[in-house]
């Protein structure tokens, strides 16, 4: 091959490496966050008139997992997502009561470097962690001068696979350079109802409220695990209570499946 040949060739390469060899895919952030509400940040009235104030709620998530699918997901299968897949690791002991109202939901992790697209599911457990519990509430009840300190607490293990977010705007969206969200929902209301919505939803038929746990209560005080309430709870009471905490998990109001107790939009 010639000198002027092999110029020709070198400088083929060049161009080719140009155009194809140093572009790099677009690439953004994805924020995963977990959001108690309001609720939890700034206390609500249960179905049957207590006022409940939160302290601390903390749950153990583990084996959290963002998707992009490249057809819509529906939960309501059961079935694992397919696709693109994003996973954490080790275990995340989230305090959902911390911050103000204005608090936003806490972020889990920031992961950068995600491809462009929506992230569309999300699938996550909440297991036992090193303080043995799954899921921990403290905080106060009043209802007519009545106050109790409680603290009710699960070692149950709950998994959640969840389709996109279902709210004001939709969210997972990954842009060039951007940030987007995929966020892990918990309804608290499920448990002890919400005074502001008829007795007759089925949010509030589906709710324990807190007086069949205030009467559960010593001077003042209730601290009870689940374990300990199937024992002391009427039966119509305790089942209320455990498939409430099945339901915890959505994505917004969009719902989810969990392995033990099947998809929450039938519930």
């Amino acid at each position: 091959m010639t000198k002027l040949n092999q110029s020709i060739v070198g400088l083929m390469c060049v161009v080719l490496l140009g155009l194809f060899g140093c572009q790099t895919a677009e690439t953004g952030t994805i924020e995963l966050r977990a959001n108690g509400e309001a609720f939890v940040r700034e206390g609500f009235v249960s179905k049957d008139g207590w006022q409940i104030d939160f302290d601390q709620v903390y749950v153990n998530l583990v084996d959290i997992t963002v998707f992009q699918t490249e057809e819509p997901y529906d939960a309501a299968t059961g079935e694992r997502p397919t696709g693109h897949e994003l996973a954490l690791s080790g275990a995340r002991w989230i305090d959902l009561a911390e911050g103000d109202e204005q608090a936003d939901p806490i972020l889990v992790e920031a992961l950068d470097g995600q491809p462009i697209g929506q992230f569309n599911a999300i699938s996550w457990q909440m297991v036992p962690g090193a303080e043995g519990q799954t899921l921990q509430l403290t905080g106060t009840a009043e209802k007519d001068g009545q106050v109790i300190q409680f603290e009710l607490t699960s070692a149950k293990e709950y998994a959640y696979v969840c389709g996109e977010f279902v709210g004001d705007e939709r969210k997972g969206f990954v842009t060039a350079d951007g940030t987007a969200e995929s966020e892990m929902t918990f309804h608290f209301d499920h448990v002890f109802g919400d005074v502001e919505t008829p007795q007759d939803d089925a949010l509030n038929v589906g709710a324990i409220g807190f007086g069949p746990l205030a009467e559960l209560a010593s001077t003042g005080t209730l601290s009870m695990s689940v374990t300990e309430l199937e024992a002391q709870l009427a039966a119509d009471d305790f089942a209320k209570l455990d498939k409430s905490l099945q339901t915890l998990g959505h994505v917004g109001e969009g719902h989810c499946y969990e392995s033990t107790g099947g998809y929450t939009g039938d519930k």
